[in-house]
């Protein structure tokens, strides 16, 4: 289905790009709070973000103050002009919210994933005019994220965006979740008027990727950033290392390289038909690898030979791999291709043996 959506626009927050959402992990105290709102509205952020409610992996951690840390947002609101925005797991926690004034609502990755709990949500937001924006699920499945936000919608909620958190993966690596870029990039062709925010704390994991990770959203069109930060991110209940301060967080903002998402060039044009004709030689190149994996096929049934060799294919791994290296490929992406590749291969070759 297609999202019945209307642009989230709010009065004195400049629509430009990048929409900036800031502020701690978690409402910890109400000085903490105040002191980290305090800080970013001097450096400009309009809208202030704090986690109240606090869904962890293991029981036994700081698990939010709950409602008694509404009041720190109001105060907030009251004094610096901000707009208010927390995370909501359950209906309780949207009635809370709403009574307490939030301005913005957000569903987090584990929420997201369960369709249960969506709905709950949605059902609980009938007849209310909320932006709402919701993270990707924890693993990588974009129909669950996009089943996420038609739930919201078909409540009746127009104004809506994706927030980009990254992917949990058993290896973690440099990120704490990986980025899989491709799959906001497939959320952005399904619905190309759905805003998407990036979140590089939980995508990184450590301060020090923040700046990049935020620079890799602006660079591939993204509208904005919800970055956590803390008046002391060292002494933080909550995920301390992804945390930074408000002056860090401004020296970030003010390094990035905002290009135009639209502009257009005749170069630029000329480059894509030369991309239009590499990719109909890869189409050429890979029927006529897909008729000699055929014929393979044919031979193997031929000879009663079983159709998946290990050996030949560990070969041809290896051999690809240090190939795509040598032309300034990743070996990882080589991998994938030829993974591709050969799951036809043998998809071809079963449909030979099985007539």
């Amino acid at each position: 289905m297609e999202l019945e959506l209307e642009k989230i626009t709010l009065p004195g927050v400049d629509e430009k790009r990048p929409l900036v959402i800031a502020g701690p992990c978690s409402a910890e105290t109400e000085e903490q709070v105040m002191e980290t709102a305090r800080q970013l509205a001097g450096r400009g952020i309009k809208i202030f973000r704090a986690g109240i409610w606090k869904p962890r992996t293991k029981p036994g951690g700081f698990e939010g103050v709950g409602v008694d840390g509404l009041p720190w947002l109001k105060e907030v609101k009251q004094e610096t002009g901000m707009y208010i925005a927390t995370e909501v797991a359950t209906a309780k926690h949207v009635f809370e919210a709403l009574k307490a004034g939030v301005d913005i609502l957000w569903i987090g990755a584990r929420t997201a994933a369960n369709p249960f709990a969506m709905q709950e949500i949605a059902d609980s937001l009938r007849g209310v005019d909320i932006p709402v924006l919701v993270k990707n699920p924890v693993n990588p499945d974009l129909e669950l994220w996009i089943g996420a936000l038609e739930r919201i919608n078909q409540a009746g909620l127009k104004r809506l965006a994706a927030i980009h958190r990254g992917f949990s993966a058993y290896d973690k690596r440099i990120y704490r979740n990986l980025p899989q870029w491709h799959i906001p990039i497939e959320l952005r062709r399904r619905i190309p008027d759905l805003p998407i925010l990036c979140d590089p704390s939980h995508i990184g994991g450590k301060r020090e990727l923040i700046a990049p990770l935020c620079q890799q959203a602006m660079d591939l069109g993204f509208d904005g950033l919800i970055v956590e930060s803390h008046c002391n991110p060292d002494c933080a209940w909550s995920d301390a290392a992804q945390q930074v301060t408000p002056d860090i967080l401004d020296y970030i903002l003010n390094l990035l390289v905002i290009r135009e998402t639209n502009q257009s060039t005749e170069n630029l044009n000329e480059l894509r038909k030369q991309i239009d004709e590499c990719d109909n030689d890869l189409i050429q190149v890979l029927a006529k690898r897909m008729r000699v994996a055929r014929e393979i096929g044919t031979y193997k049934k031929e000879h009663g030979m079983t159709i998946l060799q290990t050996g030949r294919y560990n070969e041809i791994l290896e051999k690809r791999g240090s190939q795509g290296a040598s032309c300034g490929m990743d070996a990882d992406f080589i991998k994938k291709v030829f993974d591709a590749i050969h799951e036809e291969s043998i998809r071809q070759q079963m449909e030979i043996i099985n007539k």
